[in-house]
């Protein structure tokens, strides 16, 4: 019964609009209502509790650092590597576009970021040498969800802090492999496209340009390098890290490229700021949703419902993750992890399925929702920034969607694909 009356106020809210923030604070206090249990501090006292979390300090360091590099000239510079990598072959600049999306998912971690920085580099030079509009959005949108896999992901932070006991270390490492297989198996989606949309554009550069453009980007492109190997090694902690990549990219905007300045760095962090107040402010709110939550037993309900599933591991994943299609096309990736995420990991427990592999899934999964309409984020953004026809975006996006969600299932049915390299990498 509470699992419908939480259900049932989400939607009902949702659906005149509600900002998501909002909405969850409406359906703490229908909650609270229904339990009896009427304090109006309670919901205060819980979100307040629900931000103060250590492991949640890395996300404004990578808010910000992937704030200056958007600003600082670092995207155009993966951009420009991007094409020297994979510009000589058919339908070059599609093929830049995700070897693109691969760098720079390690640069911001952000799907929404980094559909917005790319496509505001690429759209227009896509469009000038002929693709079509809709085509060229979704090859950039297409390549977004890699934000929430490739480390560092903030959503992987958000998901580390929701459940106590999972190392976010490992979180990353077990995203960076199948997030570059993704990458892969996209450039084979789009090497059909090209023969079928025709498009013949090349880009060739002369020895001297190539040895250029991999000096100029080798401070951008080193950045995910360092990183990671700092945070797998031990040198730092993600949160660290954090703080690290948001001082190595002021150091190399500011001083290195020269490109932004002291007036320019107050604005970026502003922009910073805003974005996330606005990711902690949803974090509160969904922390709120989750005390009323457990207090009303639901994880419990939701163990009852899936219980003749636990025998069979891989009917469970099945299970849980077309529901989170679903939900991934109505609600927004953050809140969809602090609900559900404590919702579901006791009956990943009970069915003996690593939390790490879970998680994989779980992030992947919701990370195709960003590109999933009605209510895929990234989606948007590319239709703004390109000026392109929501409707005819979707319908070019089509063949990306239904690749990625065979490659969600892929990975469900052979695990060893995720956890083979993980053991490798830890």
């Amino acid at each position: 019964m509470e699992l419908l009356i939480f259900l049932g106020s989400l939607f009902f809210f949702m659906c005149f609009g509600v900002p998501l923030a909002v909405v969850l604070v409406l359906c703490s206090i229908v909650l609270m209502y229904h339990s009896g249990m009427w304090d109006a501090m309670i919901i205060p006292n819980t979100m307040l509790d629900g931000t103060n979390n250590y492991p949640l300090m890395a996300i404004p360091f990578f808010v910000f650092a992937g704030e200056i590099m958007a600003a600082g000239g670092l995207s155009k510079r993966v951009v420009a590597l991007a094409e020297v990598m994979v510009g000589r072959i058919r339908g070059g600049l599609g093929y830049a576009a995700i070897v693109a999306s691969i760098i720079f998912a390690g640069l911001m971690g952000s799907s929404v970021g980094e559909a917005a920085a790319l496509g505001g580099l690429l759209l227009p030079m896509m469009q000038q040498v002929g693709y079509d509009k809709g085509r060229a959005g979704a090859v950039i949108a297409s390549g977004a969800i890699l934000g929430p896999i490739i480390p560092p992901s903030t959503n992987f932070i958000i998901l580390g802090a929701t459940i106590s006991g999972l190392s976010i270390t490992k979180l990353f490492m077990i995203g960076l492999t199948p997030g570059i297989m993704i990458g892969l198996i996209l450039m084979v989606v789009w090497w059909f496209i090209v023969r079928k949309d025709g498009y013949h554009d090349t880009q060739t550069f002369t020895a001297a340009q190539i040895w250029s453009i991999v000096k100029d980007s080798t401070p951008a492109f080193m950045m995910p390098v360092l990183l990671l190997g700092g945070i797998r090694f031990g040198v730092f902690t993600p949160t660290e890290g954090g703080a690290f990549a948001a001082i190595y990219a002021i150091v190399v905007c500011m001083l290195y490229y020269r490109e932004l300045s002291v007036r320019e760095l107050i604005r970026v962090s502003a922009r910073a700021a805003r974005t996330t107040a606005v990711v902690m402010f949803i974090v509160a709110t969904a922390s709120a949703v989750g005390f009323f939550i457990t207090l009303a037993q639901i994880p419990q309900q939701v163990v009852d419902l899936f219980q003749p599933l636990i025998d069979s591991p891989k009917l469970l994943l099945c299970a849980i993750m077309v529901f989170m299609l679903f939900m991934g096309m109505v609600m927004d990736l953050t809140p969809n992890i602090l609900i559900f995420a404590p919702v579901f990991y006791p009956l990943i427990q009970q069915a003996n399925i690593d939390p790490y592999y879970f998680g994989l899934l779980f992030i992947l999964n919701l990370g195709i929702g960003v590109i999933t309409p009605p209510v895929g984020t990234v989606l948007y953004v590319v239709s703004g920034i390109g000026e392109i026809k929501f409707s005819h975006l979707v319908t070019k996006l089509m063949p990306f969607l239904l690749v990625e969600v065979a490659v969600l299932f892929l990975l469900l049915f052979i695990p060893e694909l995720s956890l083979v390299p993980l053991r490798f990498l830890m």
